[in-house]
């Protein structure tokens, strides 16, 4: 694989009339485009203006699509398929593309013996020869006769005609089978087109899982870097391209679209370089990631309760911005930082990673599409580099170590990072959850991946109070750092009260129980958990009667896993949208308390529902 691949983008991934979807596709970097049939058609820009605009661009049109149902067993029907290619191929010269998209057909008529399919595709292939054309044959999931790739394989050798190849479309191959060995035994030069898809793994009708479900490279759970490495094996050297169907594409921002699908390739570009595949386009995998520097909440103004809650929490207030109204709490190697600057309301605002390389990080991730964070610093502070994630949390990156590049913007209060009673025994921020806008929880799954090179671990779906609520994690091979992603499918009524996404900032500690009694005992407000809970976790999980009763005294959610135990006691939240976990793994659990999540969201609204009728007016 080249260190920097042609990439190009169809059409119908992008929202908006065909012009927007030109420049939407120029500006987030392709070098060329795919054009789908329907968006010419209902553009008032001819052909020819089409591949114009394209020039002034700098994009080429690297593909027509789609030619459906072209073989018939009727010979009147096979001749007016014949005259309608007849005019796609002059649309194409008008465009100044010279490869049509031909889809294996799904009509009653198709033809199902493979010698005679292969001569109707031979004959059509004369017809393109002698304009200069070339036709990529694709065989649809859900074509009615053709709808492997083998057998698309097995008619175009069979036709034998130079004119006439593949296009393998990775949804169409990987929803119908894991045998793609056998692609790399394909002539290079007989794969005309590659198109690229993921999805996540559905047990549904084909059809519909790929005009509503695809998503981008790296954001659902097909094996795209194996089937790439399978491709270029065989020798393809043309583009990758994309074509997705996905019902939140076609109405997102273009630009912003365009620039999440280009980042997919190249990180779907280099996870295939990494398997041997050739050359990485980024320039090297991600620098490692060696832990959270810092995870820093923007109240909206002074918030007292919050600053009670740490304080209660066992952290200590050890540093204050030398320009900024910020400060620093630490515990253990836990780190939070309070920002009180007049603004919106609370948020999770910024999330700092230790790198092996910040500006090497800082580097990469602007090269695969993350727009750089402009910050306002002292001419003593230190300017790292930093970020904007999709839902708009800022990320940094910065060394090592309680004494690294940013620790000196503090002045030092005095306190020494060991808060009342010598803390709680937090060691660390295990993971940070962030709730995410619908439109951006597969943008995030991919920004997450590719730019800090973190991987997915579980995911899923559970029924929450007031809707399913989509769920993802990602870590780092070393587990030092870890978040957990969620979303709601449907937006909450006001009658809930919902909090409108929900963050949380998870707390490592050795003996949960302890920590949380400890906290209690500080006046921490920990969340009530009904006695329900306890009586159904009996009899799910045989534990000690008196562990049982700490539990139930102290409102811990224990959820048992395959290889161990998730254990957390959780605030009220605090700040209007963020609590506090305190956070126990037993074994080699390397879960994040999905199951029980439910249970703490209907805990959290009663607990939101009593303090409403309490407050006057």
């Amino acid at each position: 694989m080249p260190a920097d691949p042609r990439t190009a983008v169809a059409t119908v991934c992008l929202s908006g009339a065909l012009e927007d979807k030109l420049a939407a596709a120029a500006t987030a970097g392709f070098d060329g485009v795919e054009i789908f049939e329907p968006d010419l058609v209902a553009s008032p820009m001819s052909p020819g203006e089409v591949r114009l605009r394209c020039a002034d661009l700098g994009l080429s049109i690297d593909l027509y699509q789609p030619f459906r149902d072209l073989d018939s067993t009727d010979d009147e029907r096979l001749a007016a398929n014949h005259r309608r290619a007849e005019h796609k191929f002059d649309v194409m010269r008008a465009l100044g593309t010279d490869t049509v998209l031909v889809c294996s057909s799904v009509a009653p008529d198709a033809v199902a013996d493979p010698d005679r399919l292969a001569g109707q595709l031979h004959g059509l292939a004369d017809r393109a020869a002698e304009r200069g054309l070339r036709l990529a044959y694709e065989a649809l999931a859900w074509g009615r006769h053709v709808d492997t790739w083998e057998a698309s394989w097995d008619v175009v050798r069979r036709a034998d005609h130079p004119a006439l190849g593949l296009c393998l479309d990775s949804f169409h191959v990987l929803s119908r089978t894991s045998e793609i060995d056998g692609i790399a035994g394909i002539p290079g030069e007989k794969i005309f087109f590659l198109q690229l898809a993921d999805a996540p793994v559905l047990s549904m009708d084909v059809l519909q899982w790929s005009r509503h479900h695809r998503l981008f490279p790296g954001q659902g759970g097909f094996d795209l870097p194996r089937f790439l490495a399978a491709a270029l094996d065989a020798g393809y050297a043309g583009p990758l391209s994309l074509e997705v169907f996905n019902d939140v594409f076609r109405q997102a921002d273009p630009v912003r679209t365009a620039v999440d699908g280009h980042r997919s390739l190249l990180a779907l570009a280099e996870a295939t370089a990494a398997g041997g595949a050739g050359t990485d386009p980024v320039g090297g995998p991600a620098p490692a990631v060696e832990g959270t520097a810092f995870v820093e909440i923007a109240t909206g103004g002074e918030d007292p309760a919050l600053d009670d809650a740490l304080t209660a929490l066992g952290f200590a207030r050890t540093g204050q911005h030398l320009t900024k109204p910020v400060d620093r709490w630490e515990q253990g190697r836990a780190r939070i930082l309070v920002n009180r600057a007049e603004g919106p309301s609370a948020a999770i605002s910024a999330l700092a990673v230790e790198s092996a390389d910040p500006p090497a990080a800082a580097r990469r991730a602007a090269r695969l599409g993350a727009p750089r964070l402009a910050r306002a610093h002292g001419p003593a502070e230190a300017d790292l580099p930093a970020v904007t994630a999709p839902d708009g949390t800022a990320l940094f990156f910065c060394r090592p170590g309680v004494d690294a590049d940013w620790s000196g913007d503090f002045r030092a209060t005095g306190s020494t990072g060991e808060g009342l009673a010598g803390g709680l025994g937090v060691t660390a921020v295990d993971h940070v959850g962030l709730a995410q806008p619908f439109d951006h929880f597969d943008e995030a799954t991919l920004f997450y991946r590719a730019v800090l090179g973190l991987q997915p671990g579980s995911a899923g779906e559970f029924a929450a109070p007031f809707g399913l609520v989509r769920s993802r994690a990602l870590a780092d091979p070393a587990r030092r750092v870890r978040l957990a992603l969620t979303v709601s499918l449907l937006r909450r009524g006001e009658w809930a009260p919902g909090i409108p996404e929900p963050q949380y900032i998870a707390l490592a500690v050795d003996d949960v129980v302890a920590a949380a009694r400890a906290a209690r005992a500080a006046g921490a407000p920990l969340l009530g958990i009904p006695d329900n809970y306890y009586d159904d976790l009996a009899a799910r999980v045989d534990l000690p009667p008196d562990r049982l009763a700490a539990y139930r005294e102290l409102g811990v959610l224990h959820d048992q896993g395959p290889h161990g135990a998730y254990l957390q006691v959780c605030t009220e939240v605090l700040a209007g949208r963020i609590f506090v976990a305190l956070v126990q793994r037993v074994g080699d659990d390397d879960g994040y308390g999905w199951t029980d999540t439910p249970v703490r969201m209907s805990a959290h609204r009663r607990q939101r529902l009593a303090r409403r009728a309490l407050t006057p007016g």
